[in-house]
């Protein structure tokens, strides 16, 4: 009887501590939702029942009602996979390899427009809803700044255009055959 006082505890799960840190962790992640336009909110994937209770915490002003509100939230996040949700914040932010990856991806892509004009026929191709007289004027600009030596105003505006493209769905063209 005395050998079952004496065994060495065996591992029973993670401390009360841990488990508390992770809860904090969730709210926090929950917090860094609430923060986010409603648009973002929609491109993320996530399940009805925290949307609804992200949009809510939104609308609160009060600071007891918003307090409750996160709890809950967090409370919802506990019964989910958080990390999903912790990656598309990472990406918002810019910090995760597939964020970088593309960036890079789009610096290339302005820097080969600024040097060839051709590339533009990749970028119809590849975009077919872009706007080229528009990317075409603003490549124009930037090369007339950057032979002025002004500040490059129309480089970075190429840049976010860009950008702007790569988040834009593609048109159905299936749609617009079929009347």
């Amino acid at each position: 009887m005395d050998d079952i006082y004496n065994e060495p505890d065996a591992y029973s799960g993670p401390s009360k501590s841990q488990l508390k840190r992770e809860m904090t962790a969730l709210q926090d992640l929950g917090a860094e939702l609430v923060a986010l336009s409603k648009d973002r909110l929609a491109k993320i994937e996530m399940p009805e029942r925290l949307r609804d209770a992200l949009l809510d915490a939104q609308r609160f002003t009060k600071h007891e009602a918003k307090r409750r509100q996160m709890q809950y939230i967090g409370k919802i996040m506990r019964d989910i996979d958080a990390a999903p949700l912790r990656a598309a914040m990472d990406e918002i932010k810019g910090v995760s390899e597939a964020a970088n990856i593309r960036q890079h991806q789009l610096e290339r892509l302005r820097t080969r427009l600024m040097e060839d004009e051709a590339v533009f026929s990749e970028v119809a191709r590849d975009y077919p809803h872009a706007d080229m007289q528009h990317l075409r004027q603003l490549r124009r600009n930037a090369l007339k700044e950057a032979q002025q030596g002004k500040p490059p105003r129309a480089y970075r505006e190429l840049f976010r255009e860009l950008r702007a493209l790569e988040g834009k769905p593609e048109t159905d063209d299936a749609a617009d055959e079929n009347p």
